[in-house]
């Protein structure tokens, strides 16, 4: 079994009644006269899982890596996106939690960065429902996710873009990010090429029907889509979101 299936292999699997997430979920979108990928997951019939270490401790680090863990319990990746923002040891520098487990506490501390540029946010997944929020509206929601990761800053919150974003801005860079449409579906977008924070967020808000989108990094955006060939190895990774499916036993 090749350590990352090649499309058609995974295609196979599905035809053949794999329960898992179904391809030809990414494609591309134009707005304001920038290319994106857009890949879009319901979370009611994909897992949707949020990791940073392996078994024994240490951060993945690459889709590679997480991919081979995932194969030993028969398993495989059929998305991944870098998820929320690390410390220089790839930790989380906000809320972190996996299997309901929180690995890390939500961080509504002021500071430096797009990180501390308030109001930051969460994405969650629970009981096949995913959501994106505010860290204050998160925490006094006291919900319980199964999974969760923190970023910031948020680029929509109920409809309204970030009030820090400028039209004009003049900080371009590649930029990757999650926001839930009204109807529940999950959608991540990694830009192109480098463009601004306030265009990034009207893409969520006018063009993918998002009220709630949340910033993930900018520079070191990856993804692993293999319905569309990709698989990105520049930078090392602290969170991961992945989508998850079964192998045939």
């Amino acid at each position: 079994m090749p350590l990352f299936p090649k499309p058609f292999l995974v295609g196979a699997f599905l035809s053949a009644g794999l329960a898992g997430p179904a391809l030809g979920a990414c494609r591309d979108v134009s707005h304001l006269g920038q290319d994106y990928v857009t890949c879009s997951f319901d979370p009611a019939t994909s897992d949707i899982r949020v990791y940073n270490k392996d078994q024994a401790g240490v951060p993945f680090r690459s889709f590679r890596a997480l991919s081979l863990e995932l194969r030993h319990r028969d398993e495989y990746m059929a998305f991944a996106m870098n998820g929320g923002m690390y410390h220089e040891d790839l930790s989380p520098v906000g809320l972190h939690i996996e299997e309901g487990r929180a690995q890390a506490p939500l961080n509504t501390n002021t500071g430096w960065g797009n990180f501390h540029l308030l109001p930051n946010g969460v994405f969650y997944v629970e009981d096949g429902k995913a959501g994106v929020m505010a860290a204050d509206a998160y925490r006094d929601a006291r919900i319980a996710p199964r999974y969760a990761t923190q970023s910031g800053p948020m680029l929509v919150i109920d409809g309204k873009l970030h009030p820090r974003f400028l039209a004009d801005s003049t900080s371009f860079k590649t930029r990757n990010g999650v926001g839930v449409t009204a109807e529940g579906e999950v959608v991540f977008v990694v830009s192109k090429r480098p463009v601004r924070f306030h265009d990034f967020a009207t893409l969520f808000r006018d063009a993918l029907d998002c009220p709630n989108a949340l910033f993930l990094d900018g520079t070191i955006s990856s993804v692993y889509a293999p319905d569309i060939n990709r698989h990105d190895r520049l930078f090392p990774m602290g969170p991961i979101i992945a989508v998850v499916g079964q192998f045939p036993r």
